[in-house]
């Protein structure tokens, strides 16, 4: 490792003494050859490219010394130059500049590597570049220590426009570690024998998607992926390029990855089919103002080459790996080209008691802490995010240092985020607490101005302005970059992380005084008020103001900060959210549910909705842990439709939270949801173990399996809660394993509000509705609607209508689409004629019967003429037989 490290310090000097050369033979030249050389210089080509006219005229010399060594590199640029000179017709100057070269720097060799030779070059230049990574704490480790597998689930539907049915949905597929077997298979051939040409890597933010693409491109340098298949790869952070100044064209980008510009591009992009570029954060991508670039050598906006590579008209048979956030994927369905998607799920549990691990460095402490989480349910679960992990056990970290309680530390995304400011502040010295508190400030007004203008990098000049150079805070919550230039170094600022970034522009909304009168309080309205692809940008932000909303995070900030937070914030929020009209209206007319149960799953979403969603407005309510509010802004919306959404656990526990919260009169809809959270890919039992469990399975069997958990648990043991005033519950196109089933019958029996359940098109399965049955007729069941539609049960529908005997409060029954015997509709008039039977509507639409049954149902309604019994066939012979008897 020493040798490599030697050569890549090498280039620094040579770099320097070949930009010194440059600006000394330019400054050699007088006004009329400097106005030779420009002309020239702009059809002087290297490897096809040459700098645009735009950036040469009016330049002078230090100008075109820059121009040079940053198009070209600074040692192509003297061959560069030395050529345009000699056409300029400056010869002693271009001889003077080859003899100076020569003594100094030698015969450059560079360019005339072949592609073969070059590659290994390139790949030793990755590892040299790509071998450590930044801690947070600014502190360089490598990569192969840093990196902590996650969990990676494919995800191959994840873009689709329709969901699978239940009849065709697949079983889930397990979550697999993130090592060198998982990212080979992520372009792997498919059941056709296809290779995916674009693979999307979506989670939430701080999950590690972009560690997880690092270690990627470290991977492939070092031959461990992709043999044979990918000769050059490049890593290309598309928030970056989007605040570039300036055009560029692809060949640029890749030349800016290379260890010098004498890299042969052109014959690299002539085998596209064998590049892969790795796509960081394609979420920063705005929507496409103009076509996309189709030539690598076009020198254009950064947005308009990212278009080109995403829609595949640019470099069309080239390996695209993108990640992005989990909300961004429909926003980029019309732009990417047949994507193979996978899902970025964070650590094992598992992998977080590794992490602590190796956090800490005292055995003890990291013991007690990981034991105190661990017994923190919630914040366990939080803990799957690395970078909400890190936060925990930092804090966790100054607390067991300075023997403080552990139980301060929060549950909420949120409030583990403020409680890591708080211990910031906590720690500086009592006389340093209000220059501290007031650079925070600053830096939030910072964060804020950035992420409403899409910035991520800042200048030294915008750190000065706001007094922050040199400040505690910009040295916590700030990374530096340097970037050589020709007489000086570029230096720009970035968070350590975008979250926090984000996190401090909602803070800055809390920390502002009240507006002008009339004005939404603190200036919100800017963030939750702008167009559709605004608010989706802006979408962590929002779920952070959420999570500062709740009355113990404003006593946070007040006890903190030192200020009153204005509760104008707080009630703009909530006039926000009851104006969005999230959800649908409860009112459907007579007979259209199965017809919606139908097209459920068709129906495109709209494209503007994206963040606009319940779920992520259900995950901004979860934030704020406030109960009152949630209730009160749940009220606007009659019901909540969730389409389409793969739950994972989290989905689940925010779904469930907001549930308890519900005020009287919410209804729920699932529209082909998988209710299944995806498993995590275990380890192959050893032989010993799976003989020793097949030698005890007999006695397991005599004392019985445990029951399977259920992915709806927490759902119903939120809708049993007092305090929910959940009425109406539609599960409509979901797969219902029997154990869901079992906890929504424990669930029927104590709901306090629940009175309409509708299970349409949903799997169930005969012993399921068997388990639902045992609900419904229990005594202290509220439930007064059932639809039922799903074809293929008979057995489990005789129960069903057997509860109509016992049914405490059971009054419309809606069996449309079910498939009914001659036999069980016998049995159905008979149970309609007992006398505990207080059903006064019962819907058949769709359903096919006989004459007889017909006939058997027309009788009923005339000893009944309370009961209203819907079906097309009833009315088309209204005389009825003069004799007829029940069976009973």
């Amino acid at each position: 490792m020493d040798q490599p490290e030697a050569s890549c310090s090498s280039v620094e000097p040579r770099d320097a003494a070949a930009r010194e050369l440059l600006l000394a033979a330019l400054e050699d030249l007088s006004q009329e050859q400097l106005k030779r050389f420009r002309h020239k210089l702009r059809d002087a080509q290297l490897d096809g490219r040459s700098i645009p006219w735009g950036r040469l005229e009016g330049a002078d010399a230090v100008d075109l010394a820059e121009q040079l060594t940053h198009f070209y590199g600074p040692e192509p640029a003297l061959d560069v130059a030395r050529k345009t000179l000699k056409r300029a017709d400056v010869r002693d100057v271009a001889a003077r500049l080859k003899q100076q070269r020569l003594q100094r720097l030698g015969a450059s060799s560079s360019v005339l590597l072949s592609v073969s030779e070059y590659r290994k070059k390139y790949r030793e230049h990755v590892l040299r570049q790509h071998a450590k990574v930044k801690e947070r704490n600014a502190r360089s480790v490598k990569i192969t220590k840093r990196f902590t597998k996650l969990l990676i689930a494919p995800e191959s539907a994840a873009l689709e426009s329709e969901g699978p049915g239940p009849e065709e949905e697949p079983p889930p597929e397990r979550a697999r570690r993130s090592d060198t077997h998982t990212f080979n298979r992520l372009f792997g051939r498919d059941e056709e024998g296809q290779r995916p040409l674009t693979v999307v890597l979506q989670g939430p933010a701080g999950i590690g998607k972009t560690m997880a693409a690092k270690k990627i491109l470290y991977d492939w340098a070092a031959g461990k992926l992709y043999h044979g298949q990918v000769d050059f790869a490049f890593f290309l952070p598309c928030r970056e390029l989007l605040e570039r100044p300036g055009a560029c064209s692809l060949a640029d980008l890749i030349l800016d990855q290379c260890p010098d510009r004498g890299a042969p591009v052109r014959q690299m992009l002539a085998q596209s089919e064998r590049l892969l570029f790795i796509l960081d954060g394609v979420d920063d991508l705005p929507a496409p103002e103009a076509a996309p670039c189709t030539d690598p050598f076009e020198a254009t906006a950064g947005a308009r080459v990212l278009g080109g590579l995403l829609s595949k008209v640019l470099l069309p048979g080239a390996r695209l790996l993108v990640t992005t956030r989990t909300a961004a994927p429909g926003r980029l369905q019309d732009r990417l080209c047949s994507p193979q998607c996978a899902e970025v799920r964070g650590f094992s549990d598992k992998d977080k008691k590794k992490y602590f691990f190796k956090f800490f460095q005292d055995e003890w402490q990291a013991e007690r802490a990981y034991r105190f989480v661990k017994e923190n349910e919630t914040l366990f679960a939080l803990c799957f995010v690395p970078f909400v992990c890190w936060i925990v056990c930092t804090v966790l970290r100054q607390q067991l240092e300075l023997g403080q309680d552990l139980s301060r530390t929060s549950k909420t995304t949120t409030s583990v985020y403020l409680l890591f400011i708080a211990s910031v502040l906590s720690s500086a010295p009592a006389a340093d607490g209000p220059r501290l508190r007031g650079e925070l400030r600053k830096l939030c007004r910072l964060a804020r101005e950035g992420v409403l203008r899409r910035r991520a990098q800042f200048a030294e000049a915008d750190l000065e302005q706001l007094e922050l150079r040199g400040s505690k805070v910009q040295m916590l919550f700030l990374s530096k970059k340097e970037l050589a230039g020709v007489l000086e170094t570029e230096v720009t600022y970035q968070f350590i992380d975008q979250s926090f970034q984000e996190f401090f522009a909602a803070l800055s909304y809390m920390l502002e005084g009240e507006g002008p009168p009339g004005a939404p309080a603190g200036g919100v309205g800017e963030l939750l008020r702008g167009d559709a692809e605004l608010r989706c940008h802006l979408a962590l932000t929002t779920r952070f103001l959420f999570g500062l909303l709740s009355a113990e995070r404003m006593r946070d900030i007040e006890r903190h900060f030192g200020c009153v937070v204005s509760e104008h914030v707080k009630q703009d929020v909530l006039r926000w959210v009851q104006d969005q009209g999230w959800g649908r209206a409860r009112a459907e007319p007579e007979g259209m549910q199965e017809a919606e149960a139908l097209e459920g799953a068709e129906e495109p979403e709209d494209e503007e909705s994206e963040f606009n969603s319940p779920l992520e407005l259900l995950y901004c309510l979860y934030e704020t842990q406030d109960d009152a509010f949630v209730r009160q802004a749940l009220r606007g919306l009659p019901e909540l439709a969730l389409q389409r959404v793969r739950f994972s656990r989290m989905d689940l526990t925010v779904l469930s939270y907001c549930v308890r919260c519900c005020p009287a009169g919410q209804a729920l809809r699932l529209d082909s949801c998988r209710l299944t959270p995806v498993q995590d890919k275990k380890k192959k039992s050893s032989l010993m173990k799976r003989l020793q469990s097949s030698l005890g399975s007999s006695s397991s069997q005599a004392t019985g399996r445990k029951p399977q958990a259920s992915p709806l648990r927490p759902l119903c043991e939120a809708m049993a809660d007092q305090q929910c005033g959940l009425n109406s519950l539609t599960l409509s196109h979901c797969k219902l394993p029997d154990a869901a089933c079992g906890d929504l019958s424990e669930a029927l029996r104590v709901a306090p509000a629940l009175t309409e359940l509708s299970l349409l098109h949903s799997g169930l399965s005969d012993s399921g509705l068997r388990v639902l049955c045992a609900g419904l007729a229990w005594p202290r069941c509220r439930v007064q609607t059932l639809r039922v539609q799903q074809p293929g049960l008979q057995e489990a529908l005789q129960y069903l209508v057997s509860t109509l005997r016992q049914g405490p409060a059971l009054s419309t029954l809606d069996l449309s689409g079910c498939q009914l015997s001659g036999p069980m509709v016998t049995y159905l008039c008979a149970i309609l004629q007992h006398p505990g039977c207080r059903l006064q509507t019962l819907s058949l639409t769709s359903v096919e019967l006989s004459e007889q049954s017909l006939e058997e149902l027309r009788a009923v309604r005339t000893a009944k003429p309370g009961l209203v019994i819907t079906h097309t066939g009833l009315d088309s012979h209204p005389e009825l037989p003069t004799s007829f008897s029940s069976a009973l």
